[in-house]
């Protein structure tokens, strides 16, 4: 096997595994956020190093804290109020 298929075969099992990442933080987010703790917790261990601890404060996922500030947006409240839940299309002729 040659370097350059290598570095091609080891590029396409980054994006995959990207976009496996992505699908599950969209499709399941509680999932990923416990994933996402479990790596961030021996990092953050005090007897880690500083470069390791930077780490895992960067892994570990943000806290929701309940007001709409924090762009979770699983509850579908956020946003303006005021948007109508409809609106109409109305189409117009063309201008001669």
């Amino acid at each position: 096997m040659s370097a350059n298929l290598l570095i091609q075969y080891a590029v396409i099992a980054l994006l995959v595994a990207a976009s496996l990442w992505q699908a599950l933080r969209k499709l399941a987010p509680k999932t990923a956020s416990r994933v996402q703790a479990g790596a961030a917790a021996p990092l953050l261990r005090p007897q880690r190093g500083a470069f390791a601890q930077r780490v895992g404060r960067w892994i570990q996922p943000k806290g929701a804290t309940g007001d709409c500030g924090d762009g979770c947006g699983t509850c579908g409240t956020c946003g303006p109020s005021d948007a109508p839940a409809e609106q109409t299309v109305t189409f117009h002729p063309p201008r001669k």
